[in-house]
């Protein structure tokens, strides 16, 4: 029988957890049963941030407000792609859902939200109109998970979160723009 010897972390795990499990319990009062899947512990801050409750399906739309307005939730990992993802099996069916409700999308680095912009279906409609030709154009055949640059989403959102911050794309850059700095020095007369 093979011994396994804990990594040397596991006991900073083992003091976190705690606060995992009181993530998860938080969660679990808006209808989210796993923060780790599903991207449940982003759709949980999204829901509070921006005052939306989930529907709890995996089919249909993601969040509905106080007027049971339906709304799509998107998020990115802006350190890993730079566009949304939108359905593995993209059709006439899905994009007519899509055209009926306004959409939230929050840009993360990491787990660390950066943004949330709300669009209009209307701001979207380039895209479906792309997506729906470009499905007639190959005789029928379901699109796999076109996507939505975030640029896109920056360009025709609007951002409701956080008030007043700098674009994404600064945010993004100002790291690059202070290590820069930092290793060139002080500029010489």
């Amino acid at each position: 029988m093979k011994v396994v010897t804990p990594h040397s972390d596991a006991e900073e795990m083992v003091r976190l957890f705690p606060y995992i499990l009181e993530y998860q319990r938080l969660a679990e009062k808006h209808g989210i049963n796993d923060i780790f899947q599903d991207n449940g512990g982003k759709l949980l801050q999204m829901l509070l941030l921006t005052g939306l409750k989930a529907l709890g399906t995996r089919e249909g739309n993601d969040a509905k407000d106080e007027h049971g307005n339906e709304y799509e939730l998107k998020s990115v990992n802006s350190a890993l792609t730079g566009s949304f993802s939108t359905h593995h099996h993209l059709n006439p069916v899905i994009i007519a859902k899509y055209r009926k409700v306004e959409w939230f999308f929050a840009v993360y680095r990491g787990i660390e939200l950066l943004a949330i912009y709300h669009l209009e279906q209307a701001k979207l409609e380039p895209l479906f109109s792309k997506w729906e030709q470009k499905w007639h154009n190959d005789g029928g055949k379901d699109i796999n998970n076109p996507k939505i640059p975030v640029k896109f989403v920056e360009q025709n959102g609007t951002k409701v979160w956080p008030p007043g911050a700098l674009p994404v794309a600064a945010q993004e850059a100002l790291p690059m723009v202070l290590a820069e700095a930092v290793l060139k020095g002080p500029e010489k007369p």
